[in-house]
């Protein structure tokens, strides 16, 4: 017998492909049971409705991005500066490897449109989240006004999957990373007060 959190995960995993590939509107249960193996009553086990198993599968999604991207910048970079641009690269990685459709998180908001909807207070933590993260390293590495800068290494990023969705441009991201270094040089680095 299957223990139920391999289960669950299952679901989850089956709904985040089905609904960043198809959409959460055109995705149906039927076809996300069949993609999991797993029956209607336990799907309904562990959720009770689609919707809440769109929360899931955000949070889900929230989880391996927040991984990836730490392991990415931490892997990649050992100048603070070039950690801030290695996002970028990340992006243009995950573009290349699965990210055809940009963003999960804006598309989902696209779909759901209901503000009071509990899938979008996992898309606001996300993107909040990636924005602080930016913040961080923009302060991590010096920068001026870092709290202006993540901000605006977000439009890019947020830039980048739009024209990804769109146009399908596989150098988006690097457009991005260009902007950002612009940006960046802007951004004179902070003197130490020592």
């Amino acid at each position: 017998m299957t223990p139920p959190q391999d289960t669950k995960n299952r679901l989850i995993e089956a709904a985040s492909e089905l609904f960043y590939t198809n959409g959460f509107e055109t995705t149906n249960i039927e076809q996300i049971l069949q993609r999991s193996g797993i029956s209607r009553p336990t799907l309904y086990v562990h959720f009770a409705s689609k919707d809440s198993l769109l929360v899931a599968a955000l949070e889900h999604q929230h989880q391996q991005r927040v991984a990836s991207l730490d392991r990415w910048v931490h892997s990649r970079a050992e100048e603070p500066v070039e950690q801030v641009l290695s996002v970028f690269d990340w992006l243009a990685n995950w573009h290349e490897t699965g990210g055809w459709r940009g963003c999960a998180f804006v598309n989902a908001a696209a779909e759901v449109v209901l503000t009071t909807h509990p899938a979008r207070e996992v898309i606001r933590n996300h993107k909040r989240w990636l924005r602080e993260y930016l913040t961080q390293l923009a302060a991590d590495a010096g920068l001026d006004q870092p709290n202006s800068l993540g901000p605006q290494l977000m439009l890019l990023i947020d830039g980048a999957n739009a024209r990804m969705l769109v146009e399908g441009d596989l150098c988006a991201a690097q457009d991005a990373r260009k902007a950002a270094t612009v940006l960046i040089q802007h951004n004179t680095i902070m003197e130490d007060p020592a």
